[in-house]
């Protein structure tokens, strides 16, 4: 099995179990913002996870496509966590959530979709290039579940990430699991077929990892809520990537009803086996 490509979730529960007696794994990853604070346990955790496996850092509260600017403040902080770990990786999202308003610039605490405009691709190149000015080095984009869309878009998803790599010189973070959200909620006929349509719309060589995880079906929407095994189909996606954009590697996502160790390293071995 090759298991090199692959990684998992740090998450709390697994801190113990993981770092005393750490399973072959290829990197884990971890949520940036949880680890500015100046010191303290998780802090702690993540330097000597970092002495045990790579670690990809992977950010939620960037906001690169918000209209009105990146956090200075969060980007330092990022900046210097970078600095202090040396991650393998590092990534956001590709939405926005800061929004200037009569009392200031305020935050959504949450990913919120962009539209695919020239506009839109102007300013997340703008923003991605002063990110990886500052951190002196490419970062990857993710692109989202979205339960919204714009009626004015000049172009394809697919196609606004390839004009995205291209011009800023970043990666991007291939999420599987929410491009079959987002093909379940579309109503797709053939939602793996559409997804594996979006994935080979995609330019060879700029897709720098790849994440699965599971979804719940509410009613007439399915949500993205990384709490459980990750579906048939999507490991079906997942495969159909491999193939087309080589072994990049591979994060399994679990945030929510976070199941023991074992069953998460379960679900990578799963993943590796895909790699050959």
């Amino acid at each position: 099995m090759n298991d090199t490509c692959v990684g998992i979730g740090l998450r709390q529960p697994h801190y113990a179990e993981l770092l005393n007696a750490p399973p072959p794994l290829g990197f884990v990853e971890v949520h940036s913002e949880n680890f500015f604070a100046d010191g303290g346990a998780a802090l702690a955790v993540l330097h000597r996870a970092r002495e045990h496996y790579p670690v990809s850092l992977h950010g939620v509260g960037l906001a690169l496509g918000s209209a009105a600017g990146l956090d200075p403040w969060h980007l330092d902080r990022l900046a210097r966590l970078v600095d202090g770990i040396e991650p393998v990786r590092v990534s956001d999202h590709a939405c926005f959530a800061r929004a200037a308003l009569p009392g200031g610039v305020v935050h959504a605490n949450d990913l919120l979709p962009i539209a695919f405009t020239d506009a839109s691709l102007a300013l997340m190149v703008r923003h991605v290039t002063q990110v990886q000015e500052r951190l002196g080095r490419a970062m990857l984009v993710e692109n989202l579940s979205s339960y919204v869309s714009f009626t004015d878009a000049a172009m394809s998803e697919p196609e606004f990430f390839a004009q995205l790599c291209r011009r800023s010189g970043c990666g991007m973070l291939l999420d599987v699991n929410n491009l079959m959200v987002n093909a379940l909620n579309a109503g797709a006929s053939d939602p793996v077929a559409s997804c594996c349509a979006f994935v080979d719309a995609l330019p060879t060589g700029i897709v720098g990892e790849i994440h699965v995880a599971g979804y719940c079906e509410t009613g007439d929407v399915v949500i993205d809520d990384h709490g459980s095994r990750v579906r048939p189909e999507v490991w079906a996606v997942c495969a159909h990537a491999l193939r087309r954009h080589g072994s990049v590697p591979v994060l399994v996502e679990w945030d929510t009803d976070v199941p023991a160790l074992d069953v998460l390293l379960g679900e990578a071995a799963h993943a590796a086996g895909m790699h050959g």
